[in-house]
């Protein structure tokens, strides 16, 4: 797809959270390597510039479940650096209070649900949340968003969820990373259609289909879908193609990947950088000072959150939801 020119200062916002996540993630591999993650590290690169676009296009109000490569699209949406970190690190400050590991984390007061496995498993919840506020009349202009990838498409429980969503043409847009493999598995043996965009029609879904590796084109696609949903016109579907330039986790060495498909991919982050510096958006010392600043800002929080307590299963008040929450909740009913 050729260029797709969209705001300015969104472009950047967009490339600066790109770096930010993966500053995120590098360092999140570096602490599993360090023993100082329980569980695998799953890391998001190549997927930066779908994830943020889809964080930047919803805003508050919105509903977002995402998936466990979609740190640039948590921090779009309004997750903090800290709050990762205490998750990841187990500290009974985070928003989990240390339970449920480095992925299974939310926010319910901004609306970020936190992630279930198995994979597929989370449009149910978004759904909930739109129809629940229909029936009580106040889903206004509010969008839910769900991420997933080419292997979750396959999920029973993700398409009975879909038809829900095409029968009562709720305000939802699904994100679909195809990054090609899932897990270890090939598109081919896990897809018979010729795209997954063709799915769109069959569950009353508008379909669109952009290149993950373009970061214009992902800004523009999913800022349709979003706009398109928020209208009233029903759930929307965005395929996006790229490639998983990371394993399935840290565990995962990706060597099932053949050189000649790690060559046709490429890698959206400098992909991006090296657009904005052709088009005077950016300069080498800029993106340099960038790159420095996100990395700061990770250490700062990771060092942070080492100093904070870990969870005790044997004190701790282990609700995630207080009573706060609850009693504002049933006082919006």
């Amino acid at each position: 797809m050729g260029q797709i020119m969209t705001d300015p200062a969104l472009r950047l916002k967009l490339y600066k959270l790109m770096t930010l996540a993966r500053a995120s993630d590098d360092r999140m591999a570096k602490l599993k390597a360090q023993n100082e993650v329980a569980g695998s590290a799953f890391l998001g690169r190549g997927q930066e510039a779908f994830s943020g676009a889809a964080g930047l296009h919803l805003k508050s109000g919105d509903v977002f479940a995402p998936c466990i490569r979609d740190q640039a699209g948590r921090f779009a949406f309004g997750e903090t650096p800290l709050d990762c970190v205490r998750t990841v690190l187990g500290r009974s400050t985070g928003p989990m209070k240390g339970r449920d590991g480095n992925i299974h984390r939310g926010n319910w007061g901004i609306g970020l649900l936190p992630f279930i496995s198995h994979l597929g498993a989370m449009i149910s919840p978004v759904l909930g949340v739109l129809l629940a506020r229909r029936l009580a009349g106040r889903l206004g202009d509010s969008v839910g968003a769900a991420s997933i990838g080419d292997g979750g498409m396959s999920a029973g429980a993700l398409n009975e969820a879909l038809t829900i969503a095409g029968v009562e043409r709720l305000p939802f847009v699904l994100l679909v990373a195809d990054n090609r493999y899932s897990y270890s598995t090939t598109s081919d043996r896990t897809y018979a259609c010729a795209h997954l965009v063709d799915r769109a029609a069959a569950f009353g879904f508008a379909g669109h289909r952009c290149d993950g590796t373009d970061a214009d084109a992902c800004l523009a696609t999913v800022g349709a879908a979003v706009a398109a949903a928020r209208a009233g016109m029903g759930p929307q579907m965005v395929v996006a193609d790229l490639l998983r330039l990371a394993g399935h986790g840290t565990h995962d060495d990706a060597s099932y990947v053949p050189e000649d498909v790690r060559s046709r991919w490429g890698d959206c982050l400098p992909l991006f950088e090296r657009t904005l510096m052709q088009q005077g958006l950016l300069s080498a010392d800029e993106a340099s000072r960038i790159r420095e600043e996100a990395r700061a800002e990770i250490e700062a929080a990771v060092e942070q959150a080492r100093s904070e307590p870990q969870a005790d299963p044997a004190t701790d008040d282990w609700q995630v939801r207080s009573e706060r929450d609850l009693v504002n909740l049933r006082a919006a009913r």
